[in-house]
């Protein structure tokens, strides 16, 4: 069943059955590690995950060694697992390709005696132009939905961890049509190559790219009719691909349909311009608006002075240079209350939440960052939870107020800092970009 959104039809959406004991949220991302291996440890039929990357560290190496695992007491169990075609095959930033993960997971291949498929895949011919970001962890009848990817920070293996959303949904239909929709337009795709194999060169197959990435713009979730309801507490998968597509559609009729208090999260604050009128519009109707963004510290760019420089850095403070004017140009907003901009520090660790909460009677699971890149780029997907009895209240209120609890409340666009006190070498490079600009580009592309 594919859909149209209109603003009469948000509330008509179909959606699968949900109860209030079917949703669950967790705390911290050491919660989201030890679920993840526990839910791994008594898999029976199926594990589908699709995470931007799979790192060959502590944390990527106890995962996957589960997964292994579980394959070898049981191997009857669907198992595939989904990362970035470009991601895997190469370094970590500043690092070589020789140590990339899509080698280590070549490695693990031939030291188990069962198949654990690692697909890699392709949304275009280069990462700088798009990238796998769909999100979703699905054993058996369990989804795990959060925007994390899994390494060392992402599951708190040590003693830094980047902060994110995780969410439990037990649902049948809903893994059903997740799973499906991996299997049906991504697995089987003459595109997509395994990278626990031998792969081709992405020179040689940017014609097949091409393709594959013109199908997917077309693809959706499958909602077979006799499964859904359009009505009552429940939850609606999206996925988009694109400029204009369902998700990104999705999102600005959230913001258009709230009527008294609306909450966005999102690590980089870079709002697409769609985005941006759709606040203001929602700030002029009145609505209590707040937005929670990492501190520039807390940015999973950000690298501290005593470190080597690179020129990714300058991107934590290109996105404070975006909040800032925002806040200027709404300081009458922010000091009547009805826009709350509240920055998120806590200590060394970093920021990656996004998503939204509308009206107490919507919340929005996703991965996708609100900014140019998610909405034109990369491959996303969603969780929309209904709750239109507000069932899901209290515990909405609970994961908001452990968020809060490491922000500050901006009171006036000064408490941000200006061009004039960054370090010298990103005040450089923002001064030149800006004088071309280039930052303009930038903020289109990242």
């Amino acid at each position: 069943m594919a859909f149209l959104l209109s603003r009469p039809s948000l509330e008509r959406l179909p959606r699968f059955a949900l109860t209030a004991s079917d949703f669950a949220s967790l705390p911290s991302a050491a919660d989201f590690r030890q679920t993840l291996l526990s839910k791994l440890d008594c898999a029976q039929q199926r594990i589908y995950i699709a995470a931007l990357y799979l790192e060959q560290d502590e944390a990527g190496q106890e995962i996957l060694a589960a997964i292994f695992a579980a394959k070898q007491r049981n191997p009857a169990l669907d198992v595939r697992i989904l990362v970035d075609w470009h991601r895997a095959q190469r370094g970590r930033i500043g690092e070589s390709n020789a140590s990339c993960n899509a080698a280590w997971y070549r490695k693990e291949a031939s030291l188990h005696a069962v198949e654990v498929p690692i697909y890699g895949v392709p949304t275009q011919t280069r990462e700088l132009f798009g990238v796998l970001h769909l999100k979703g962890f699905i054993i058996d009848d369990l989804v795990i939905y959060s925007g994390a990817s899994l390494n060392n920070v992402y599951l708190h293996k040590q003693d830094k961890y980047r902060f994110d959303r995780y969410h439990l949904i037990q649902n049948m239909a809903l893994a059903d049509c997740m799973a499906s929709f991996m299997l049906q337009h991504i697995c089987n795709d003459e595109a997509v190559f395994r990278l626990d194999k031998p792969v081709p060169a992405t020179r040689s197959i940017r014609k097949e790219i091409r393709a594959f990435r013109g199908r997917l713009e077309q693809a959706h979730y499958h909602l077979p009719r006799q499964q859904v309801s359009q009505q009552g507490m429940g939850v609606t998968p999206i996925v988009g691909l694109g400029k204009g597509n369902a998700l990104n559609r999705l999102i600005l009729q959230l913001i258009a349909h709230a009527q008294h208090r609306l909450v966005i999260c999102t690590p980089y604050f870079n709002f697409p311009m769609a985005v941006l009128r759709a606040i203001n519009r929602a700030l002029r109707r009145g609505v209590e608006v707040t937005i929670i963004v990492g501190d520039k510290t807390a940015n999973d760019f950000f690298i501290p002075e005593s470190e080597p420089f690179k020129l990714i850095g300058a991107l934590p403070y290109l996105y404070e240079m975006n909040l800032r004017r925002f806040a200027k140009r709404r300081q009458a907003q922010i000091e009547n209350g009805k826009l709350n901009l509240c920055l998120w520090k806590d200590g060394d660790n970093s920021y990656h939440l996004k998503g939204m909460w509308c009206d107490a009677r919507h919340i929005l699971l996703t991965g996708n960052n609100m900014n140019p890149r998610a909405f034109r780029l990369d491959l996303e997907n969603a969780l929309l939870i209904h709750d239109p009895e507000q069932q899901l209240q209290a515990q909405s209120h609970a994961e908001q107020q452990h968020i809060l609890q490491h922000t500050t409340r901006i009171h006036h666009y000064r408490q941000l800092e200006s061009v004039r006190s960054y370090p010298l070498k990103v005040r450089t490079i923002l001064t030149r970009l800006s004088r071309v600009r280039i930052d303009r580009m930038l903020n289109l592309m990242l």
